[in-house]
């Protein structure tokens, strides 16, 4: 069993920065894959980034891809998403995830993640 716990959302204005943290619990943190997912309101939860269990591998949404960054600290059990040039239509839940993996792989779908965090706001005003 894994637990997941966020932490680092607020409120900001478009153009700020957030950085997300996800301390896991767990002696095995680096098998591992670690994903960041969000929900908008009236949405679908959707894909942010994912980091593998080494921290060398790393995939994003189109919609992210250049102004977030997802990190890694497996010395801490603590993964990181740094939400750079925020957007009002970045406003959402977000949510860690994890899944026992052993690879370099990066999986995008949620139903794939096994463990999941409760979730930490982020709001971007315009």
């Amino acid at each position: 069993q894994v637990q997941l716990v966020e932490s680092g959302g607020g409120l900001v204005q478009a153009g700020g920065s957030l950085r997300l943290s996800c301390a896991a619990s767990g002696r095995t943190f680096r098998s591992y894959l670690m994903g960041w997912f969000r929900r908008a309101p009236g949405k679908e939860r959707e894909f942010v980034a994912a980091i593998s269990g080494s921290g060398g591998n790393t995939g994003y949404a189109d919609s992210v891809k250049g102004r977030f960054t997802v990190s890694r600290d497996n010395a801490k059990n603590t993964i990181y998403l740094h939400l750079n040039s925020l957007k009002p239509e970045d406003t959402a839940v977000y949510y860690c995830a994890a899944k026992m993996y052993v690879g370099e792989a990066v999986i995008r779908i949620d139903r794939a993640y096994d463990y999941w965090g409760q979730g930490t706001q982020v709001t971007v005003s315009s």
